[in-house]
């Protein structure tokens, strides 16, 4: 019975949390014909369940690093930029370079940066079982996988979701960034609603400024 309570939290957790994994996956691999795409998601996944296993026994650890969520955080953002990027040079025709080689890199930097709360969640669900915990890890992927191809398909058929995905992505690397004691133990009235606030009015702006960039500004300057 505890097992299967464990397994039920598992679940839930690799639920919950792997939203945002699945959106980066989605929007740097729907570009790709679907035989390269499922490869990507497939090859990135699969090295991702390796990653997680190291996060796993490093966890600890890096949590006690301050600044390297902060870090982290801005690279989600910079992801966030550079795959709207793409998106733009596809509307205007031109290749996006990189192709299927660049979004495994992409998937496999993202889901590294983002993968520290899922893989506690699992490994706290497990409750120190190795069985529970490697099930917790490759189920997490599974989920992922499954759901970043669900995303794919649906920003292909809905050119919009892709700045809703950048912007889901972006609205993570800033909370990651308010949430490192880099910046918490510097800035006391940082509370949570301002932290929100922040978090909005930065995901805002990087798509903001992405769309300008990368699509109004050529247009200007021909």
């Amino acid at each position: 019975m505890l097992a299967l309570y464990a397994i039920f939290r598992i679940v839930v957790i690799n639920l919950v949390l792997s939203g945002d994994n699945a959106v980066v996956i989605g929007l740097a691999a729907h570009r790709l014909p679907l035989r390269q795409r499922r490869i990507a998601i497939f090859t990135g996944g699969a090295v991702a369940v390796l990653l997680r296993i190291v996060l796993t026994a490093t966890a600890a650890l890096l949590l006690q690093i301050t600044g390297l969520q902060f870090v982290g955080g801005m690279l989600l953002i910079w992801i966030a930029f550079k795959l709207l990027k793409e998106e733009e040079e596809s509307k205007e025709g031109v290749r996006s370079a990189g192709g299927m080689r660049e979004a495994i890199i992409t998937i496999l930097v993202a889901d590294f940066v983002m993968s520290t709360d899922n893989v506690l969640g699992v490994a706290a669900a497990s409750g120190g079982d190795l069985r529970l915990l490697v099930f917790g890890l490759i189920m997490s992927m599974a989920i992922v996988m499954w759901m970043g191809s669900l995303v794919a398909e649906l920003i292909n058929r809905f050119w919009w979701l892709s700045y809703v995905g950048a912007a889901v992505i972006a609205w993570t690397g800033a909370m990651m960034m308010f949430d490192d004691r880099f910046v918490t133990e510097r800035a006391e009235w940082l509370s949570r609603w301002v932290a929100y606030l922040s978090a909005a009015v930065i995901t805002i702006a990087v798509t903001a400024f992405a769309h300008w960039f990368h699509r109004m500004r050529p247009s200007r300057e021909g």
